[in-house]
């Protein structure tokens, strides 16, 4: 009896604990709000991430700002002439016997003949003489690459295919972080992407750094991070000569792609130099030679000292000899790739030009500058009022000689820059002397 009255008494402490119930609402919204933070906080960590990188990375890894580039042209001063093989008899005698001096003219023709006469040459000399000639053309080679321009289409018998056009090129410069290419883009202006074969058979992704739309010329830029070790010492820059006066019936050498193949080399000779091209702000001088080649021909020419003295470009040949090796004339060709290697805007005016030659200045009383024979529509010298037969003297603070000075002062300024111009008008009697200003335009 007592057992059941203790269990009667307990029986009241007996409870049965239930769980809450769950809020699934709430456990979703706690959820979604957790995941929104982790987005919002990985965005916040993205963005953050993108911005600084650049930053730390170059202040702890500072990147190489490229080197402005300067083209160095050889000068003339080592060219042996006709006259430097003249013989000084004063050096061979002493104590020569005085006689009669004839004509200095008539004296070196005699001599030189008495010189050329006395030349033996046999077969031994010409294997050495090409021999020389293809060290030099060899050692040349190293600077000469093909750019190939490759576009992508989409034909209906193949899912896609690419079809590619090539040019020869030189290595121009090395600015420390890309190796700078010339070439003439010309015929591969329309590729969807580049790349470069360099002497050593490999290939490289490359672009256009700049390009001048009055030649075709572009300077290509290949990364030097991108390329071996072995491509980049067994590449070279190539070295600049001139192409002055006396390039007439000097010997040449044509490397690239002169008869439209890739490595062909031709040798011959400077026909002439006569034929400017005469571009809008520029007057280049025209190289034709005794070279058959390709009319779609392309590289550079070398003298036998394997300096560049023009680089091939077959666009303003006559139609009878639409196959002979010509090119543009390298010193004229120098500050424009300069401005094109330092990724420099090219100003544009708008005049074509010549020199005004001491004939004219002694004779018809022409000044000496610049004589503009031509203005483009619309241009800059238009808006400034310059008119065909002005004779520009000088560009701000530049004095103005010929056109070639003209031209050098105008790739020294920026577009959208404002310049003085002095100039000599005709007048009903002599010419008047006028000042006038243009701001230059880019060079469409």
């Amino acid at each position: 009896m007592e057992d059941n009255r203790n269990q009667d008494n307990t029986d009241f402490m007996k409870e049965t604990i239930k769980q809450r119930p769950l809020n699934r609402r709430k456990l979703v919204r706690r959820t979604l709000l957790t995941a929104a933070m982790a987005v919002v906080f990985g965005m916040v960590a993205c963005v953050t991430f993108l911005l600084l990188e650049p930053v730390i990375s170059n202040k702890l890894y500072p990147e190489e700002e490229p080197q402005t580039v300067v083209l160095v042209e050889e000068t003339e001063e080592n060219e042996v002439l006709p006259e430097d093989m003249i013989v000084d008899e004063s050096q061979m005698h002493p104590t020569p016997t005085p006689e009669p001096s004839p004509e200095p003219a008539v004296l070196a023709d005699e001599q030189i003949a008495k010189f050329l006469s006395e030349i033996e040459i046999g077969s031994e000399d010409y294997i050495a003489l090409f021999s020389n000639m293809k060290e030099t053309a060899r050692e040349a080679c190293k600077s000469v690459v093909t750019v190939v321009g490759v576009t992508s289409d989409v034909g209906w018998l193949v899912s896609e295919y690419e079809s590619e056009g090539a040019v020869a090129g030189a290595v121009v410069a090395d600015n420390g972080k890309e190796l700078l290419i010339l070439a003439n883009v010309s015929s591969i202006r329309e590729a969807d992407s580049l790349k470069v074969i360099f002497n050593d058979g490999e290939e490289y992704q490359a672009s256009i750094k700049k390009s001048d739309s009055n030649t075709g010329l572009a300077v290509i830029s290949v990364f030097k991070s991108a390329m071996k070790s072995s491509t980049l010492e067994n590449t070279g820059t190539v070295v600049l000569g001139t192409s002055g006066s006396n390039l007439v019936g000097s010997p040449v050498v044509a490397l690239g792609r002169p008869i439209g193949t890739e490595g062909s080399l031709c040798y011959g000779n400077i026909t002439s130099t006569g034929n400017p091209i005469r571009l809008p702000d520029s007057n280049y001088k025209y190289l034709t030679t005794d070279i058959y080649g390709s009319s779609n021909a392309s590289g550079i020419l070398i003298n036998l000292r394997g300096q560049v003295v023009g680089l091939i470009d077959m666009a303003y040949n006559s139609p009878d000899m639409e196959n002979l090796i010509s090119a543009i004339g390298i010193s004229d060709l120098k500050k424009l790739v300069e401005s094109l290697s330092n990724d420099k805007e090219i100003a544009y005016f708008g005049v074509y030009g010549v020199d005004v030659t001491e004939e004219a200045n002694e004779e018809l009383g022409v000044p000496l500058g610049a004589y503009i024979t031509e203005i483009d529509m619309d241009s800059p010298a238009m808006d400034a009022g310059i008119q065909s037969g002005d004779v520009i003297t000088q560009i701000n603070e530049t004095e103005v000689a010929n056109y070639q000075d003209l031209v050098k002062a105008l790739l020294s300024t920026q577009p959208e820059s404002a310049i003085s111009i002095r100039l000599m008008r005709q007048g009903p009697e002599n010419y008047m002397e006028m000042e006038t200003g243009a701001v230059l335009g880019k060079k469409p």
